[in-house]
């Protein structure tokens, strides 16, 4: 079955141990969503795969085991979970720019924009100097090969991708620099000697740890998101002058404290530092480089803080001609072959797409799993650690399983089915209705000790 040899690949990559995946439970395995792809697969893998890692820690902090089960479909519903907040009962406003999509370029192969961030927004109608209107953009992408523009528009530091083909992609030299790769990796950067956990008075299993979270959008954030769920103390910084999606903020914001530096100024760089003195895990989703160059490299990382666990998370992974490229889900989609073949399985006249950002969701909840099994190796044999992994690793895993036949047939989810997943709290924003998470832990069962905040509610420092 393609979920057991995917949970079989992430507990392998992240454990020697195989015992603990009898205490593994999945249902609804059957029902997934409309996709030629395993979408249903690769949630409930991750998913079922971090949550178990955290009973791993638990046993470890008091010895006793504990069950694990995750439905498929909630699971599914957790890998849309920003598609199904509400504010007050309302939807969140559609984060997708009005130009943002598809495109026929002139020589007849399509190119993808992304363009929900405003200055990326200006920066492609610079680029194709046009009016700010689909008709307009439509009309000037025209003027160019889809394959020159997708060059130029990366050269302006822009998001886009042209669609190629399974069979192109494979011919690419990015696609050759990470199918060596594995699909994520946990390296020793440092000697230390074991640092045991920290002493727990919240009962949960990450209880006294502390996550340092530089990541936006939903991939890395989901991963921070998901250590605060069992229990960590997850301090979230952004930057005033760095544009969010409102959405995202508040769905990824969950049991998070926001706060906010300028790491354009030295004097916020030092107190990123100290922050970095006090934490056990520092998530980030920066491209390959753009630390090291403020002078957060793993070597200053960890003379830092000896024994930090460093997870880095990237579009196009560490290394090949694309690792400086900037990317996100969709466009990893649109580059690997993805949007291709969901299209032509569809008869559509564009590409089309996955029926959730698995690629993000799945990202997120590899990089918490990588996470914790540091944790755990820190504390049993001891060094500083590294998990690096990336959206196209994860997208090239994802093809790897190969195809559904008649899964485009399967059913969407329902608004009575998404109902029974759904919790509440009071915000600064608001009433927020979102999923809930969907593993079931028979000890220490996952929730959000805080709600979501605006990203400078709270100081840049440890409680």
């Amino acid at each position: 079955m393609t979920l057991n040899t995917m949970l079989h690949t992430l507990w392998t990559l992240a454990e020697n141990d195989t015992t603990p995946l009898r205490r593994l439970r999945f249902s609804n395995t059957g029902l997934s969503l409309p996709s030629i792809f395993h979408v249903g697969p690769i949630a409930c893998a991750t998913i079922g795969a971090q949550a178990l890692m955290a009973a791993e820690i638990w046993r470890l902090r008091t010895g006793r085991e504990q069950d694990v089960r995750v439905d498929q479909r909630h699971a599914l519903a957790q890998f849309r979970s920003e598609r199904y907040l509400l504010v007050d009962g309302k939807p969140a406003p559609d984060p997708w720019s009005p130009i943002a999509g598809y495109y026929q370029a002139g020589d007849g192969r399509w190119i993808q924009l992304h363009t929900n961030f405003a200055h990326h927004h200006n920066g492609v109608l610079k680029v194709l100097q046009c009016a700010d209107s689909r008709v307009a953009v439509a009309a000037a992408i025209k003027d160019w090969k889809a394959e020159e523009l997708d060059a130029r528009l990366a050269q302006e530091g822009l998001c886009a991708a042209m669609i190629r083909s399974p069979q192109e992609w494979q011919a690419h030299p990015q696609a050759a620099a990470i199918a060596s790769l594995p699909l994520f990796d946990i390296e020793r950067v440092s000697d230390t000697a074991p640092l045991p956990l920290p002493a727990d008075h919240q009962g949960r299993p990450l209880g006294g740890l502390r996550v340092l979270d530089l990541s936006r959008v939903i991939a890395a954030p989901v991963g921070a998101r998901t250590l605060a769920q069992h229990g960590a103390d997850v301090l979230a910084i952004s930057a005033a002058h760095l544009p969010n999606i409102p959405a995202l903020v508040i769905d990824t914001g969950r049991g998070k404290r926001p706060a906010q530096l300028d790491l354009r100024q030295e004097s916020e760089r030092e107190r990123l530092r100290a922050l970095i003195r006090g934490a056990d895990i520092f998530i980030h989703a920066y491209r390959p480089g753009s630390l090291e160059a403020r002078g957060f490299s793993t070597a200053e990382l960890q003379a830092l803080k000896p024994g930090l666990i460093e997870v880095c998370l990237s579009a196009y992974s560490h290394a090949g001609p694309w690792a400086q490229r900037r990317g996100f889900d969709s466009l990893v989609q649109s580059a690997s072959g993805i949007a291709w073949a969901e299209g032509q399985a569809q008869n559509l006249a564009q590409p089309g797409k996955l029926p959730c950002q698995a690629l993000d969701h799945a990202s997120g909840y590899i990089a918490a799993l990588g996470a914790m099994a540091a944790l755990k190796r820190r504390a049993v044999a001891g060094g500083g650690w590294r998990v690096r992994l990336s959206l196209a690793q994860t997208g090239a895993w994802l093809q790897a399983m190969g195809t559904v036949d008649g899964g485009l047939a399967q059913p969407e989810l329902g608004a009575e089915e998404v109902a029974a997943w759904r919790s509440e709290t009071d915000s600064p924003f608001g009433r927020i209705n979102a999923i809930s998470p969907a593993e079931e832990m028979t000890d220490t069962p996952p929730y959000f000790a805080l709600p979501p905040s605006p990203l400078d509610a709270y100081q840049a420092s440890w409680l």
